[in-house]
This record gives structure tokens, C-alpha cells and sequence, in this order.
């Protein structure tokens, strides 16, 4: 359901979350390190970082000590904001089928069950934030890789 690039992308930022904490609030985590920890593409990864870059939701810096670090606190960043800059706004909106003009008036034979699976999904990756996965992996409640 989601594409590559949102998968690999909420696995980056999980583990960009993980790799900070209070006393190294400012340090960057180098894109290169995570492409071989998260066994990714680091061209790929790189293109995925930029998106979330320009979102907002990463800074990056250049150099022997860059890479990327969250631009927000890991509890404002929600996995929903990571799947609508990936994803497109439209894929918690748009139809299930790719149909246009697809509305309550003038339904897809799966509308009336993606809007309710479509409410439930979005409503759990609002509720999951990067603070409640990174404490999460880094307690080993849940597998970071």
C-alpha cells in the first residue's frame, strides 16, 4: 500500500530519532551510516532525505560532520507528516483505485470501505510520533531495522 520510498523513508526518520536525544539534540546523523545500517540505496535515501528536507522535517548539513537531524522535536513529528510529504496529501483523501472525481455522490466500488479503513489508518499514524517509536526501538519494545 505504501510505496518504497514512504517505507524507507519512516524507517530513516525512526532511525534519525533514535540517534538523537536530549544531549545530542544538534548532532547530525551521516547519510551515509544510515544507508549501510538500514541497508538502503544511498542515492536513494539521499533523494527520500531531500523530500523530507524541504517538508521541513529534517535539517541537513554538508560536510565531515553533516548528514541530517530531526528539524522538530521527535513528539511533533507524527509518521501521518512523513506519509503526506511521501506520499502526497491526496493519499488520505484521494480514491483508493486512482479514480478521479471519486466521491460519497459519486462512489468506486471499494469507497465505502477505504473511507473507513482510510480514517482508521490515518488516525493510527497520527497518533504514532517519533519520540513514542525511537523510545520504543531504543528499549528493544520494537525492532528499529
Amino acid at each position: 500500500m505504501l510505496s518504497n520510498s514512504t517505507k524507507y523513508g519512516l524507517r530513516a526518520i525512526v532511525f534519525v530519532a533514535t540517534q538523537t536525544d536530549s544531549s545530542t539534540a544538534s548532532a547530525y546523523v551521516p547519510i551515509r551510516h544510515m544507508s549501510q545500517e538500514l541497508d538502503i540505496s544511498f542515492h536513494f535515501l539521499t533523494k527520500i532525505l531531500q523530500r523530507l528536507t524541504e517538508a521541513g522535517l529534517l535539517e541537513s548539513s554538508r560536510g565531515p560532520a553533516g548528514g541530517v537531524r530531526l528539524a522538530q522535536p521527535a513528539s511533533k513529528i507524527s509518521l501521518a507528516d512523513v506519509v503526506a510529504v511521501l506520499e502526497g496529501e491526496n493519499f488520505f483523501s484521494g480514491c483508493v483505485l486512482g479514480l478521479p472525481e471519486c466521491s460519497s455522490r459519486n462512489p468506486c466500488p471499494l469507497h465505502q470501505q477505504w473511507q473507513v479503513t482510510r480514517r482508521q489508518l490515518q488516525q493510527a499514524l497520527k497518533s504514532a510520533s517519533l519520540s513514542k517509536l525511537a523510545k520504543q526501538v531504543r528499549s528493544g519494545a520494537i525492532r528499529g531495522q
